[in-house]
């Protein structure tokens, strides 16, 4: 018999702003939709996603390490505006 539990491990997803790795409903997916990164709280809309942390500092920290452009795979910089909206209106 090996050593495991029969408990299921809770997945886990690395924050792309302060690189800090937390459990997946902790950390909010994103997606990207015609240039621009855009919130996934259901984590239903199709497409390659990258987690960060609800909070304007972490979303900070991933748009100045350029994180978001490096996590979609494609150039250049890419809109953040309708996410920093969204997390304007759920941090409060």
């Amino acid at each position: 018999m090996s050593g495991r539990t029969h408990a299921r491990a809770c997945p886990e997803r690395t924050c792309v702003g302060c690189r800090e790795r937390a459990a997946k409903g902790e950390v909010l997916r994103t997606v990207m939709i015609e240039g621009a990164c855009v919130p996934d709280p259901r984590g239903t809309l199709p497409g390659r996603g990258a987690s960060v942390h609800p909070t304007l500092v972490c979303l900070d920290l991933a748009v100045r390490r350029r994180a978001f452009p490096r996590a979609f795979k494609v150039p250049g910089p890419l809109d953040t505006a309708e996410l920093r909206r969204y997390l304007e209106r759920t941090e409060r």
